[in-house]
């Protein structure tokens, strides 16, 4: 998806994938702000997907690990120049098998490996979003509803809601 295809209001998602020693998956991109940054898989939600279908299809994509979503855990939104509303949903994601291998997308992504939160936390190559998570509980956010109808007239053909349960 192109930044001419994308119009001025940008939606994107974004995996935090944790495995039992607690560490986290994390690549290194090719290009753009994050070039030669730690950050996140994360990219841009195609039009016949839900954000959370995009975040594991972009995990998926970029690292070759599947994944199942737990639940969304942040929110980053921005505007750009003041000009585009640059919006990302962050999910807590676990991978389905972690004994699966790394397989990186050549080309977007230099590397993609599991470093703890600490590791992160004091390594300068790391994005600015990473670095703030790495200081914050993630464990915590928003379980996902389905299974709801909201009505036809709206013609969702796919319908979610994120929310924190009550206590």
């Amino acid at each position: 998806m192109t930044k001419r295809t994308r119009g001025n209001v940008w939606l994107a998602a974004a995996g935090l994938v944790v495995n039992s020693r607690k560490e986290w998956l994390v690549v290194k991109k090719k290009y753009g702000g994050l070039k030669n940054k730690w950050s996140l898989p994360a990219g841009f939600v195609s039009a016949s997907e839900t954000i959370d279908q995009a975040v594991v299809r972009e995990v998926m994509e970029e690292t070759g690990i599947d994944c199942a979503v737990l639940k969304m855990i942040g929110f980053r939104s921005g505007v750009i120049r003041g000009e585009i509303s640059d919006n990302m949903a962050i999910f807590l994601l676990k991978a389905e098998d972690e004994k699966q291998v790394i397989k990186v997308q050549e080309s977007e992504i230099f590397e993609a490996v599991w470093k703890s939160p600490e590791e992160l936390a004091s390594d300068p190559e790391v994005s600015v979003m990473l670095h703030e998570m790495a200081l914050y509980t993630t464990e915590e956010g928003f379980q996902p509803i389905e299974g709801i109808e909201p009505g036809e007239v709206f013609g969702y053909s796919l319908y979610k809601l994120f929310f924190r349960k009550q206590m």
